[in-house]
């Protein structure tokens, strides 16, 4: 990460200076059939984990950054696979607990011509167990970044404790920082409830937020700008607005900053949103200006797509350095090839 511009620390006094980045919520087994064909007709099924807040972990390993996964698993087969799959990726994940009597959550996929269907079997999973409790105890007292998403409230009552009672602190007194993802999935929430009144409560109170345009549109109006966004959401120190393949908004507390992502192979989309906020956030911890933690969001995020899989290899040392030093134009010019 020797290409990366500093920013002045001073900059960030919100910003602590040490400690991991802690990255709280369910990681599931997963199953998808292979080659990738509907469901009902599939002879071979390929098993994988996935998880937003793990995932989120494993590329900040990729990157450098010490990084802790919290969460639950169920003491079975599947939760042993999930752990040794993300202690492999060099997370720690020491303070994950073993449920006895909860299973592992589980997500099978159906690809179909029109898209890819998901079908959760995570109802009263291990990670349902989580609760505020965790706050109190390391390694969150000691985290430097703790890194929630908008999928951990819709999985039950203490785990939507937990991210509120974070969040709950004013920023100001918080001894790290709170980043969180609107992450929305609307299997997991009630059809008629209130959603996007929970989710921009909870966004408008992290330091630092993280949502795509099109999510947005759905729970706020379908007319909704990333600047509408911001006057929506106002009081985070940073707010990125993720349009799709085109490009990435920072709102900051007194600057906008907007880069185009890099046009890639896709060969799957799960996961590159991910990706993207743990590129973001390690560009941030490394005290990289925010248009290259834009930057190397974009970097990361390519990376998923260009897999089946949520996680996929980084671009080696030197081609990281060319695409973060690149100047702005030959930058936007990678918009129309892959990097």
């Amino acid at each position: 990460m020797s290409a990366l511009e500093a920013a002045p620390r001073r900059s960030r006094p919100w910003w602590p200076g040490v400690g991991a980045v802690v990255c709280v919520g369910e990681t599931m087994a997963a199953l998808s059939p292979d080659p990738p064909e509907p469901l009902a007709q599939a002879r071979r099924l390929r098993l994988s984990v996935a998880g937003a807040e793990s995932n989120v972990a494993m590329y900040l390993a990729d990157h450098g950054v010490p990084a802790t996964w919290l969460s639950a698993l169920g003491d079975d087969p599947l939760g042993a696979r999930v752990r040794a799959t993300v202690a492999a990726a060099g997370v720690d994940v020491s303070h994950v607990r073993t449920e006895t009597g909860y299973p592992t959550g589980l997500l099978v996929k159906d690809p179909n011509p029109t898209g890819t269907r998901v079908h959760y079997y995570r109802t009263g999973s291990a990670a349902t167990r989580l609760g505020p409790e965790l706050l109190d105890r390391e390694p969150v007292r000691s985290a430097a970044l703790l890194h929630f998403t908008g999928i951990t409230p819709a999985l039950s009552p203490t785990c939507r404790e937990l991210v509120t009672r974070a969040l709950d602190t004013p920023a100001g007194q918080r001894p790290y920082a709170i980043s969180f993802d609107v992450n929305h999935r609307a299997a997991l929430w009630p059809p008629d409830g209130d959603t996007g009144v929970v989710l921009r409560a909870l966004a408008d109170r992290a330091d630092i937020v993280f949502a795509g345009l099109d999510e947005a549109q759905n729970l706020w109006g379908a007319d909704l700008t990333a600047t509408g966004l911001r006057r929506l959401i106002p009081r985070p120190r940073v707010l990125v607005v993720k349009d799709g393949s085109r490009n990435a908004t920072a709102f900051t507390e007194d600057d906008i900053h907007i880069v185009p992502a890099l046009r890639t192979e896709v060969v799957e989309p799960v996961g590159a949103g991910d990706a993207f906020a743990a590129g973001f956030l390690a560009g941030l911890y490394q005290e990289a200006t925010v248009p290259q933690a834009l930057r190397l969001g974009h970097i990361t995020a390519a990376s998923a797509l260009q897999v089946t899989g949520d996680h996929g290899p980084l671009p080696t040392p030197t081609d990281m350095t060319r695409l973060l030093t690149l100047p702005e134009r030959e930058w936007e010019s990678l918009g129309n090839r892959r990097p």
